[in-house]
């Protein structure tokens, strides 16, 4: 595991899509793991301003999202595909055939996880995938006491987890129960990851890095993945 700290959340940012430019540069047809959540938004820009500055194109990449709420239409607001086309796709020239994002509404709830993991190795695997933390220590939205050999599943939120993005809903009600998330197996298998996490995780990257590989703590699976960076903010 490799620990790249920057000085500040701009830098943090300027750092991750210089990783991700690079990939799509040396592999066109790069898959691409994405996140949502307020620490990507910072790398979501500066791909933005890559892609209108010609310093790289996704007219050839596939992504694919690591989770969505259970329980939300593709066009809700509070829905991650539309987090997804508001802050990133959009603005990109990438094709909406190779974006793919769990269905939220899915009536066959097994079926949409399966099919998933169909995409992701029809697609030849996720080249490079990108993940947040939260203050638990989930990554996607794989709670603590996630299994190392968990795929992607419908999963039900810890109250922690409810609590903290309800900073994105009215009411602390709103916040679905449940959620379609990436497997951490799904996850390890990713060629190349790269974590972020801003200084208001300091203390949930301290436990990662200093405790032994705990399902209690999700990111410390981490460990386990021969070319895994973390980059955060001191």
């Amino acid at each position: 595991m490799q620990i790249i700290k920057t000085s500040s959340y701009r830098k943090l940012s300027k750092k991750a899509n210089e990783i991700v430019v690079d990939a799509v540069f040396k592999n066109p047809n790069l898959v691409l793991g994405l996140a949502t959540g307020s620490t990507p938004l910072g790398l979501y820009q500066l791909l933005i301003k890559s892609f209108k500055g010609g310093k790289i194109d996704f007219s050839k990449v596939k992504t694919f999202n690591l989770d969505e709420y259970y329980g939300l239409k593709k066009n809700d607001s509070q829905s991650y595909s539309y987090f997804m086309d508001k802050n990133l796709f959009s603005k990109i020239n990438i094709k909406k055939e190779n974006i793919h994002i769990l269905n939220g509404v899915a009536k066959n709830k097994k079926e949409e996880c399966a099919k998933y993991e169909r995409e992701i190795k029809k697609a030849g695997g996720i080249d490079l995938q990108i993940l947040g933390i939260g203050a638990d220590g989930h990554i996607a939205f794989n709670e603590p006491g996630s299994l190392l050999k968990s795929r992607t599943r419908l999963i039900k939120l810890k109250e922690q987890t409810r609590k903290d993005n309800a900073r994105f809903f009215e009411l602390k009600k709103e916040v679905p129960k449940f959620a379609f998330t990436m497997g951490i197996a799904t996850i390890l298998e990713a060629k190349k990851i790269i974590l972020l996490a801003g200084k208001n995780k300091k203390e949930i990257i301290s436990q990662v890095l200093k405790t032994k590989i705990n399902p209690q703590i999700p990111a410390s699976f981490l460990k386990l993945h021969p070319r895994c960076i973390f980059i955060v903010e001191e």
